[in-house]
């Protein structure tokens, strides 16, 4: 179970499967409890979308891996399991439940994380002229959904509000560049440690 938590999460059956019966329930969602908190509930799915888009046959991996690790492990199939679990599934429900529980402005963070992780795949895409896995949907799925989720709330909120909810969405992306950064240059000074072993050896 663990070995397919950890390599098969972003397949039809856990992400894309899930977040069509999401959907499914959101007119319900909106008609309890309005246009915000939905905009908020909706971003969940959207972003098990972007994840199948983004990890099915672990694209980004192998894609992270080869242009950033320059063909270096920099994400191992674990980091990314956590990275997608905590820093999206976790952060979005603990954000739904802050909006349900306090007001609409306390879940801001789940709009936020959507549209701050959209402009790096498109930022990248176009830097590199090339297709990077996820960024049909983030440009698709989190600009127009995620904005609305901020145009909608956000307007409403204070300025405060706003600048906690974009950092910590932004703070889960620094995080992940901080453990790729901090992985590579483990696996550089493995990897320089490794002739001095063998001439010692030799």
């Amino acid at each position: 179970m663990w070995n397919w938590l950890v390599r098969d999460w972003q397949w039809p059956a856990a992400a894309l499967f899930t977040a069509v019966f999401l959907l499914v329930l959101t007119p319900l969602v909106f008609q309890v409890a309005g246009l915000g908190l939905t905009l908020l509930f909706v971003q969940l799915p959207i972003y098990m979308i972007h994840q199948w888009e983004e990890h099915r046959q672990d694209r980004f991996r192998l894609y992270i891996n080869r242009t950033i690790g320059g063909g270096k492990e920099a994400l191992t199939p674990s980091a990314t399991f956590w990275i997608n679990s905590l820093g999206v599934w976790c952060v979005d429900i603990v954000a739904l439940y802050l909006a349900w529980a306090i007001a609409p402005w306390a879940g801001l963070a789940a709009g936020y994380l959507a549209v701050v992780n959209a402009i790096p795949h498109i930022a990248m895409s176009i830097r590199s002229r090339e297709y990077n896995p996820g960024v049909i949907t983030a440009a698709l799925l989190f600009l127009p959904i995620g904005g609305w989720c901020i145009a909608e709330i956000g307007v409403q909120a204070s300025w405060e509000a706003n600048a906690v909810a974009l950092l910590v969405a932004t703070g889960v992306h620094v995080a992940i560049v901080i453990h790729v950064a901090r992985r590579l240059a483990r696996l550089q000074r493995s990897a320089a440690l490794t002739p001095n072993l063998d001439s010692i050896h030799g």
